[in-house]
């Protein structure tokens, strides 16, 4: 179980690295993450700089280095400017790194290969790549997973395509390790075979869904079912309502644990937005702290 977590800001829009320390802590301690994911999309990366996204990689380390596996962001659509940062996320002391499709260039199947073999080269970190065609506009072709696959260092994929039958057949023809990135599908990817997730919604159900990864592996699909149908509205709210980060920073402060405002070019939740969020979150059974 691991969450992709949001970058605290102040409310004059700097990182807040006091808040991403306890909000790290809040996530591994009391939402039973095993690991957070640092400085992704959801951690809204394109806006922070390369300086920030060391303190942040350190201040998380600091907080819950010792009890979870901390995965740094490394991804962009330069492939120069990758490689820099996952050097800089190894001197950090990440335990691994999380590659993302490089997005807008679109880059042939040939380039997305050696952009990714280029990362993995780079360090000595374990790579999950990412996936996400809806974002990158580039999918990650079957043949291009088994071909990098065979890079002793990428070994996992954050997986938002959502094409079930593609990933099945790269799971069996190879030792990839499958995470659900797209938590309306999470209870799907378990049923193929999946290691876990890389959640937006376990920000505020992580401890729920680490029990349905438990109770699924342990062959009581009947009780992981049953959590996945809880856990539904919080999905709708966060995920199908303004965006993960946008939202999950709104659940976060309805729970007592503020990770403040977003940069642009997101903006804020609505006063309409926040209260069917919270509505949602009442529906699937979140305690709420906030008047």
């Amino acid at each position: 179980m691991l969450t992709a977590m949001v970058t605290p800001f102040t409310v004059d829009g700097e990182v807040d690295y006091v808040a991403v320390r306890r909000l790290a802590a809040y996530l591994v301690d009391e939402q039973r993450n095993d690991g957070l994911i640092v400085n992704g999309t959801t951690g809204e990366s394109p806006t922070t700089s390369d300086e920030e996204k060391q303190r942040i990689v350190s201040a998380v380390l600091d907080a819950v280095g010792d009890r979870a596996t901390v995965v740094a962001g490394a991804g962009t659509n330069d492939t120069r400017h990758s490689v820099e940062l996952a050097k800089q996320a190894a001197r950090a002391g990440a335990h691994g790194l999380l590659v993302v499709t490089p997005y807008y260039n679109k880059p042939p199947q040939e380039g997305l290969y050696q952009h990714f073999t280029a990362v993995a080269d780079a360090t000595g970190l374990p790579v999950m790549l990412y996936d996400i065609p809806g974002r990158s506009g580039v999918p990650i072709k079957t043949e291009t997973l088994i071909r990098l696959a065979q890079h002793e260092r990428i070994v996992a994929v954050k997986d938002a395509k959502g094409d079930l039958f593609a990933a099945s057949q790269v799971m069996a023809m190879t030792d990839l390790a499958f995470y659900s990135g797209d938590d309306l599908l999470n209870l799907a990817w378990l049923s193929l075979g999946a290691a876990g997730f890389v959640s937006v919604v376990g920000h505020v159900v992580g401890a729920e869904l680490a029990r349905m990864i438990h109770l699924h592996k342990n062959g009581d699909v009947a009780q992981a079912l049953a959590i996945h149908g809880q856990v539904a509205p919080v999905v709708d709210g966060i995920m199908l309502r303004a965006g993960g980060a946008i939202m999950a920073k709104a659940a976060l402060s309805m729970v007592g644990v503020p990770a403040g405002p977003v940069r642009l070019p997101l903006v804020d939740a609505t006063e309409k937005q926040i209260a069917e969020l919270r509505a949602c979150l009442v529906a699937g059974g979140v305690k709420l702290t906030d008047a």
